[in-house]
Order: structure tokens, then C-alpha cells, then sequence
């Protein structure tokens, strides 16, 4: 008896095999693999790339909110959520940026207190010179 030979594959099946090698392939890059692990010095994430910038800028004798305005824009652009990063959200990763790997970050712990202080309170301009007074007409 002859070997037989296999059938092909009905249209139907083809259709299902097409299906699931499209949806296999559009999945797998956001699938991460355990060997596809980043390191800082390679590619920063947003709050990594923050943190390089705030800490060489401190280390270069910019004042903290020059500093932290430079950070803060490169991580609400960099950010790749659906919602804007909060200005809290963002100084907390650039600290754990700093505390996972503070040899990368050489220095920089001591500037890590100025991005949790509360900005002064600034005087409004013209409130003590009545400019807030009804004048009648």
C-alpha cells in the first residue's frame, strides 16, 4: 500500500491558523523576557533618564528647580502612560532611580530631601498695596 498523502488544510483551518499567528505576532513585543533585562547605563527608564539629569545638573552647581524643571519635562515626555506623570509620582522614581544604583549616581543622595520639600510660600503681588480694593466708578 502507498503512503498517503496529508490533506490540505480546509479554508476554514487556514483562516484559524492565519488568526492565531497574527495575534501571536502582534503580542510578542510586549512580551518581556527575563533575558532582555535593562540596566541603567544601557537604557534608562523615564524615571532613570530624570535622574541623570537632575543629579548631573545639582552635581554642575544648578540650583534645585532649574534642575528639577529639566527632569520633570523629560519625564512627563518620556513617560509612555496614558495619564501626565504627577510631579510627586516623578520625584519618588527619580529616588528610587538613585537608590537602586548609587553608583551610578554618585553624589546625588544629598540632593534627594529638595525634591520632597514644599515650595515657599511666595507673596502675592499687590495684596499689601490695595490693589484688591474696590474702587466705585
Amino acid at each position: 500500500m502507498a503512503p498517503s498523502l496529508p490533506l490540505p488544510p480546509s479554508p476554514r483551518l487556514r483562516q484559524g491558523m492565519l488568526r492565531i499567528a497574527l495575534v501571536a505576532t502582534a503580542c510578542l513585543p510586549m512580551a518581556s523576557l527575563p533575558s532582555q533585562a535593562q540596566t541603567p547605563e544601557s537604557t534608562p527608564s523615564a524615571g532613570g533618564k530624570g535622574a541623570q539629569i537632575y543629579c548631573f545638573m545639582r552635581n554642575n552647581g544648578n540650583s534645585h528647580q532649574v534642575s528639577w524643571d529639566a527632569a520633570y519635562a523629560v519625564i512627563k515626555r518620556q513617560s509612555d502612560k496614558l495619564f501626565k506623570t504627577s510631579p510627586e509620582h516623578a520625584a519618588v522614581m527619580i529616588t528610587e532611580a538613585v537608590v537602586q544604583n548609587p553608583s551610578v549616581y554618585p553624589d546625588c543622595g544629598r540632593y534627594l530631601g529638595d525634591l520632597f520639600s514644599k515650595p515657599e510660600a511666595k507673596p502675592e503681588a499687590g495684596s499689601s498695596s490695595g490693589a484688591n480694593k474696590k474702587v466705585s466708578p
